[in-house]
């Protein structure tokens, strides 16, 4: 075997162990993803039942219920859509009505969102710039008002469709 030959094989088996190798990466980040959806995003193209995804928005004032087994039932809002939340959890302590909220879960096959992780805004300026693009574009904020932009500014890619 010529010495062009040799590395010309080693060249072609370093590329292959090299895309195996990314394949793999993708194939594994795929499964840690976790894409954001509005309330408006979920109506229009909802997400596969078991898929985990967050969802955020304005807690729904006079929605919110406390059941006796404990956590709580809220409804969320981009303006022009709404989701009913399911969380069984601890409520963080800034959480209210008219609060903005990201809920991490899935949808059941029956279309509920049940949350594992429910976070909100930890001051009056802040929101996720996800929550606050959807609103934004939707023209909704608390009282009527335009959306503030987050902390973050606009510059920061959102992980949704």
């Amino acid at each position: 075997m010529t010495k062009a030959r040799r590395r010309l094989l080693i060249t072609a088996a370093a590329g292959t162990v090299l895309t195996l190798a990314a394949a793999l990466a993708v194939m594994a980040m795929r499964d840690a993803m976790v894409f954001f959806y509005s309330p408006t995003m979920v109506a229009e193209n909802p997400p596969e039942p078991g898929q985990r995804v967050r969802v955020g928005g304005l807690v729904v004032a006079g929605t919110v219920e406390r059941p006796s087994s404990g956590g709580a039932n809220f409804t969320v809002t981009d303006g022009n859509a709404e989701i009913r939340i399911l969380f069984a959890g601890s409520l963080p302590d800034l959480f209210r009505e008219g609060q903005g909220i990201v809920a991490e879960g899935a949808f059941d096959e029956e279309f509920r969102f049940t949350a594992a992780n429910v976070l909100a805004k930890h001051d009056e300026t802040y929101m996720p710039p996800e929550v606050a693009r959807a609103l934004r574009d939707s023209g909704y904020w608390q009282n009527g008002e335009a959306a503030p932009s987050s902390s973050y500014g606009d510059s920061v890619q959102e992980t949704g469709r």
